[in-house]
């Protein structure tokens, strides 16, 4: 009998039938310490830009690079457990998680603060994968839904949640205070997990550590992320944006040849010989960018369309957080009782309409409104993430679950990063693009822009502004105007584009519904 089993035998003695549900209560304390941190900087950026003196582009590396290292981690998930057992694994993931917390709310400078933000996500991508592997461990197949709704609402309810809470204290404290709200989520999660998760297997070989994947997963993803936060200022067509596409291309070829040799790979792609692990993947993916790009998205388009302060714009996702904890623990018996593909197949369905109700947005779009719609949204999310995971490992052998957990895991992180980076260019370039447009029309023979700038003109000069000058406030202002108005449609286009992409992800969730499953046995009753 090797030692983590003898650990689950102990604590499911000591503790009885109530053990899985701890269980599940503690790495849920840990996920909502990583998955809060993700989103509750969002509306703190603003206020760091001004606190650092940097610009848009460097502040977005706080989100890219905390959704980078977390990505990157996820798949170190299975050799860390093998290394360091569940328990192990865990301290250690929130003992860095913390200390980049403490980093980030007393940095000095924006290079510390973005350093604390990888220390962060990279901790966050070995708790989460852990804490499915360690729901999989206690709870038979015909019950690993209903679990996996519960955790799930610590999974989504955070990020909902995190924007209204961040608002709160950048409006009344600081916004060092958001790095400062985790940790008392990560001291509980230390000390529960000490108690309650399983130690090291001591007789069981310890697994090597696939250093040079590791490499090439974060010399492909930094790479690749950099060109896409930085692509609109360096020039799509110049040569520093080429190069650095090609060499995270050129570490994604290499990264593939590697791991089809290793016979203990961090991204294992013979997963995706399975039909329905690849279906789920692909959904999966696009599922990870409407998380992580509506959360990014929405609280911007409110800030700067609608002038709305850090809190409000927080509290516009209160009632999402508040429909998830309701929606979470249904979508989870429904994907114990129908096949996966038919809560998910609805959820992206219902999560498109959402976004298609925002198609036509603007400054004076109420409050309610908009907050019915991300309701709508949170809906639609709530219905994939129970079925889509289980959906994704019941394709899964069962001697390859810490894998099929780290990937689906890595593939829904990687989306998130794509999605909020991808999101970016888009808008950038669609903002420019309509700027243009718009600028075009402005000439001296449109009389409306005529009769503008002349009164505008009229105005200033009555308060003593020169000619020269009140006719510079004057063109100033329409340029002003101009931008506001092709930002606002850029925003539009991009809830289109949002809604339009989860509609293709139909395709996917429907072929998972035609392929096989891999057959589960439950785990044996004396062991839990």
């Amino acid at each position: 009998m090797n030692t983590e089993a003898s650990d689950l035998e102990r604590l499911s003695a000591r503790y009885g039938a109530a053990y899985r549900w701890l269980a599940t209560l503690t790495v849920m304390t840990g996920t909502i310490s990583t998955v809060l941190s993700s989103t509750i900087v969002n509306v703190a950026i603003p206020d760091i830009m001004g606190a650092f003196g940097i610009s848009a582009t460097q502040a977005q590396w706080m989100s890219t690079g905390f959704l980078a290292a977390m990505t990157a981690t996820m798949l170190a998930n299975a050799w860390m457990v093998g290394r360091f057992g569940q328990r192990g694994a865990f301290l250690i993931a929130i003992g860095v998680f913390t200390a980049g917390s403490v980093l980030g709310g007393l940095s000095p400078n924006e290079q510390t603060l973005i350093f604390a933000r990888i220390l962060q996500g990279g901790a966050a991508g070995l708790t989460q994968p852990l804490a499915m592997l360690v729901i999989f461990s206690v709870f038979p197949p015909e019950k690993r839904g209903q679990a996996m709704g519960i955790y799930g609402i610590g999974v989504v309810l955070a990020p909902a949640l995190g924007p209204t809470i961040g608002g709160l204290l950048v409006d009344n404290l600081s916004w060092r205070y958001v790095f400062f709200m985790t940790l008392p989520f990560c001291l509980i999660g230390m000390g529960l997990a000490s108690l309650l998760l399983p130690g090291v297997d001591d007789r069981a070989a310890r697994p090597r550590l696939d250093a040079v994947g590791l490499l090439l997963i974060v010399a492909t993803l930094f790479p690749l992320l950099t060109a896409l936060a930085n692509g609109q200022r360096w020039g799509w067509n110049e040569i520093p944006t080429g190069l650095t596409l090609l060499f995270s291309a050129t570490c994604l070829c290499g990264l593939i040849a590697w791991e089809r040799r290793h016979p203990q790979p961090l991204l294992d792609f013979d997963l995706f010989r399975n039909a329905r692990f690849s279906a789920a993947a692909a959904v999966t993916i696009i599922y990870g960018a409407g998380l992580f790009g509506s959360t990014y998205l929405i609280p911007v388009f409110v800030q700067t369309i609608q002038g709305y302060t850090p809190t409000r714009s927080g509290l516009l996702l209160m009632p999402a957080g508040l429909v998830l904890a309701v929606i979470f623990p249904i979508a989870g018996q429904l994907s114990d009782r129908l096949q996966p593909h038919y809560p998910v197949i609805a959820g992206l369905g219902v999560f498109a309409l959402s976004f298609w109700l925002l198609h036509d947005v603007d400054t004076n779009t109420p409050f309610a409104f908009l907050a019915f719609a991300i309701a709508l949204g949170r809906v639609g999310l709530g219905l994939v993430m129970p079925a889509l995971t289980a959906g994704a490992l019941r394709a899964v052998p069962p001697v390859k679950i810490a894998q099929g957990s780290g990937t689906v895991n890595f593939l829904r992180q990687l989306g998130g990063a794509l999605g909020v980076n991808l999101l970016t260019v888009f808008m950038e370039r669609r903002t420019a693009f309509t700027v243009d447009a718009m600028t075009a029309t402005q000439v001296a023979g449109n009389a409306a822009t005529q009769a503008l700038t002349d009164r505008l003109s009229e105005l200033s000069q009555t308060g003593g502004a020169p000619g020269d000058l009140a006719q510079g406030y004057a063109a100033d202002f329409l340029g002003h105007v101009i931008y506001a108005q092709a930002n606002t449609w850029a925003y539009r286009e991009g809830f289109i584009l949002v809604a339009a992409v989860f509609l293709v992800a139909i395709g996917p969730a429907w072929l998972m519904g035609r392929t096989r499953e891999v057959s589960h046995v439950s785990p044996d009753p004396a062991r839990l």
